[in-house]
């Protein structure tokens, strides 16, 4: 659903999710991205980091969870994403902190993700994706 208020970036990232097209991911990333995790202390530096945690996330969400978003806010080059999903019957809730360029590019993504159960069914699926333990 495109919306005449919702930044680009945003736009272009809810295509993503809602066509489940990793892909695209390559174009909308930019080079020197950031991603953090509701798991991981250390930011994810690089695009290919990023990419990583994006692709991963579309997978583990992308198979029948009920995912989606809730609420969205936005500023000037940034925006707040609220999102609701089911991990094998344990609630989520979390919200994505999206961050982009003058190229409408993203640069920052953080992850935030309630209640501890809904982290802890969360964590081992985006390491089983990510090839780690």
């Amino acid at each position: 659903m495109t919306t005449p208020d919702r930044p680009a970036a945003v736009d272009r990232w809810h295509r993503i999710v809602e066509t489940n097209d990793p892909e695209a991911l390559d174009a909308l990333v930019a080079d020197d991205a950031v991603f953090l995790s509701p798991a991981v202390f250390t930011p994810q530096e690089g695009k290919t980091a990023t990419l990583a945690y994006l692709r991963a996330a579309l997978t583990v969400f992308g198979d029948d969870t009920g995912f989606h978003y809730v609420g969205e806010w936005y500023a000037t080059s940034s925006a707040v994403l609220e999102f609701v999903a089911e991990l094998d019957g344990i609630h989520v809730n979390g919200v994505d902190l999206i961050e982009w360029d003058e190229h409408d590019r993203i640069t920052r993504f953080k992850v935030m993700v309630r209640p501890v159960k809904g982290l802890q069914a969360l964590v081992p699926r985006m390491a089983a994706q990510l090839g780690r333990p």
